[in-house]
């Protein structure tokens, strides 16, 4: 018994060639929204692209943070959407391991 899950330790099967896929992707799209919600708090509220893209990042990976809140709306719209869009990563990233442990019980 033990060698037995031993050697499913060391197998790779396409269930794990989809989480991987499906982590890439989430990685990948998060990259992205990240990049572009810094650019928004740059064009908006954030003076210098460093800090707004820090900002987008702290946002995307604490889903919210202890940081100055945006003043305003368009800043908020952003901000709000930043955290929506985390609380979906989570979400479909947590789905995914739960998917990816299912298939292998059965």
């Amino acid at each position: 018994m033990v060698s037995e899950e031993l050697g499913r330790l060391f197998t790779w099967s396409e269930r794990h060639r989809r989480l991987v896929a499906r982590v890439l992707i989430a990685v990948g799209l998060s990259l992205i929204v990240d990049l572009v919600g810094g650019l928004l708090m740059w064009q908006i509220e954030i003076p210098r692209f460093g800090n707004a893209l820090f900002f987008a990042t702290a946002q995307i990976l604490t889903v919210s943070s202890s940081m100055k809140y945006p003043v305003t709306h368009a800043g908020q719209v952003v901000d709000v959407a930043l955290e929506v869009w985390a609380v979906f990563v989570i979400t479909a990233v947590a789905g995914s391991f739960a998917s990816f442990f299912h298939t292998g019980d059965s």
